[in-house]
């Protein structure tokens, strides 16, 4: 996807975000900022469900992401996610979009 001049790189992860799928996400998150990629849109529509591991992948991805200078949002939580990001304050360090196209429209009103 690219926005005005900024590029932006949709990950798009489904089903159980645990442990496991947290370490993936992470991986590519890592790969796109390495490559020169500075905001990164988590569309979390395909996760049902995010355990504890799973938040910690989240925490970490967007940690990386920071040190290297890029930006993780994410867009399209569901109801449990949501709930965990606000029981464990997440939801005042994430920036959080509705949906995709809620972050399109904010991003091209800052552009």
């Amino acid at each position: 996807m690219k926005l005005m001049n900024s590029e932006v790189k949709v990950v798009q992860p489904s089903g159980i975000l645990n442990s496991s799928l947290a370490g993936q996400l992470c991986r590519e998150v890592d790969e796109v900022v390495k490559s020169g990629i500075r905001l990164v849109l988590i569309d979390l529509q395909d996760v049902t469900f995010i355990d504890s591991s799973g938040l910690g992948g989240l925490v970490n991805a967007f940690k990386s992401a920071r040190i290297a200078g890029s930006k993780l949002v994410f867009c399209s939580v569901c109801e449990q996610a949501r709930m965990l990001f606000e029981i464990t304050g997440m939801d005042q360090v994430f920036e959080i979009f509705l949906n995709q196209s809620e972050f399109t429209k904010a991003l091209a009103e800052t552009a």
